[in-house]
This record gives C-alpha cells, structure tokens and sequence, in this order.
C-alpha cells in the first residue's frame, strides 16, 4: 500500500459539481493498493500515518500525530501512485492491485479509519474528482508498506 500524505490547513474533493468531502486542518491522504497487497498492509499502512509525526508541538517541532493533532483526515483513492515509470514516456500500471481488489482494500481503511479517528472524510473510488487543497508547510511525504514477496524469491 502507498500512501502520499500532505499536511494541510484544508482540502476538499468534487464528484460532478458536488462536495463529497472535506476536511478542515489535518492530513489528505492519496491512497493506492499495490498487486498482493492484504488486509495486513492496509492496517500496518493506517497506524503507520494516524501515528506519523507531522503536526508542529508548542515548540514549533513536528513531534504531534493526527491522532494527537485531533486533525481531519481526507481519503482519496489513486492508483496512479503504482505507476511504473522506469521505461519510456507514459506510465504502466501493472503494479497497481485490480479494480475491485484495490476498492475493497480502499473500502477497508475508510472503515478502520473511522473506528479509530474523526473527523475522516473520503473521495469516490472510480470516480473523476477534482481535489483542491491548501498544503501546509508545505509538508508532504510518501509512505509504503510493501505487498508481500511471493516465495522463493530473495
């Protein structure tokens, strides 16, 4: 699982014209479920950025986590963070876990993370949404847990 985390003082996404969500000071967090990824990755990824240090403390140091900041979180799926780029000019996708896997796995973080944080608000999987957003900092900053290796590989 990628996750690309940007700290930010608000964000919002629109299906169709439409806010479908929005969140105030927190984290927006563009989510891609790589091929093999499980359940594990996706909760091992979650605690990973609920506890990530990226909110200033009283002494201006990125020591605080969502959970201490009480941050919003904003959800976005985007596949197009598996992108291979390695060869030439437009991008594969083949790292990326299928559609309905890659929903589901989706599905599944949205749901732990809303047992575990509030406020969490969400983009649409599949859809075409415009994300607007005011980076803070600017601070961004890429997190991976990595799918499994089939085995016998090294």
């Amino acid at each position: 699982m990628i996750a690309l985390l940007q700290r930010v003082r608000h964000a919002h996404v629109v299906v169709d014209g439409v806010t479908i969500g929005a969140i105030e000071a927190g984290l927006l967090v563009l989510l891609c479920a790589e091929k093999g990824d499980t359940d594990k990755q996706a909760d091992a990824l979650l605690n990973k950025l609920l506890a990530y240090r990226v909110f200033a403390d009283g002494a201006g140091k990125m020591n605080l986590s969502l959970t201490d900041s009480g941050g919003g979180l904003l959800l976005v799926p985007q596949f197009t963070l598996a992108a291979d780029t390695n060869s030439g000019t437009r991008p594969s996708f083949t790292p990326a876990a299928p559609p309905l896997e890659a929903a589901r796995l989706f599905d599944h973080v949205v749901a732990q993370a809303r047992a575990r944080h509030r406020p969490v608000a969400t983009g649409r999987f599949g859809a075409d949404m415009q994300v607007t957003l005011t980076n803070d900092g600017p601070v961004t900053l890429w997190l991976q847990v990595a799918p499994p290796r089939p085995s016998g590989s090294d």
